[in-house]
């Protein structure tokens, strides 16, 4: 077991031995495509586990998604933050999406060596999805003000979870005044609060309620 497999058996000590194994092998996976393309920075692959892996799993921190859920992933890129959330919710459905096709083959052929049967990588874009989802989660691919027009008719109504259905967003910095001009409700979770490491002492998740309720 690697160090950062260790890091994240702290945070999430319940983990079944196939999930060990899983987070294991993701360094080795991206480091092998990062050879080939560049998915993650190459300075970034020294804190592979902490800025992708850990970060990832910090939606976990602020809810657990009950079986049966369906996730949304916009710009996953190579497949953050859903490919952790997927090794950690091995019965909730992500469907994982990226406009850029050197990506999304990325994600499909990590989900494959891992066996991650719940993971569903398509190459398109938000806009052209029809279906929809508990849940969108996203790494900060645009400002709120842009990222919600996509996404805000792809939400179901009926909720399962202990959150009412909706978007969770990992940011970094100040993030009301980017909020505000939305004029919605939201509320802002702060990582360091769950994850002690330095990274997270500017990032936060979103959590923003499919519909305003004020």
């Amino acid at each position: 077991m690697n160090s950062g497999t260790q890091l994240i058996l702290t945070y999430f000590p319940n983990l079944s031995e196939t999930q060990v194994a899983q987070f294991d092998r993701l360094l080795e996976l991206y480091e092998d495509w990062n050879s080939k393309i560049n998915v993650i920075s190459r300075k970034d692959m020294d804190q592979f586990y902490v800025h992708h892996v850990l970060h990832s799993l910090g939606i976990a921190k602020v809810m657990a998604f009950q079986p049966g859920t369906k996730v949304l992933d916009i710009g996953t890129g190579g497949g953050f933050p859903g490919i952790p959330l997927a090794i950690l919710f091995p019965d909730t459905h992500f469907h994982l999406v990226d406009s850029i096709g050197k990506k999304i083959g990325v994600v499909k052929d990590v989900a494959k060596q891992l066996k991650l049967s719940n993971v569903e990588p398509q190459q398109a874009r938000a806009e052209e999805l029809v279906r929809k989802y508990d849940f969108v989660i996203s790494r900060a691919v645009t400002q709120m003000v842009n990222f919600y027009p996509w996404v805000k008719n792809k939400i179901k109504k009926e909720d399962i979870n202990e959150f009412q259905n909706g978007i969770l967003y990992l940011k970094g910095g100040d993030v009301d005044e980017e909020m505000e001009a939305l004029d919605k409700s939201y509320v802002v979770y702060h990582l360091e609060d769950y994850l002690k490491e330095d990274f997270f002492q500017t990032k936060k998740v979103v959590y923003m309620p499919w519909e305003d309720k004020r």
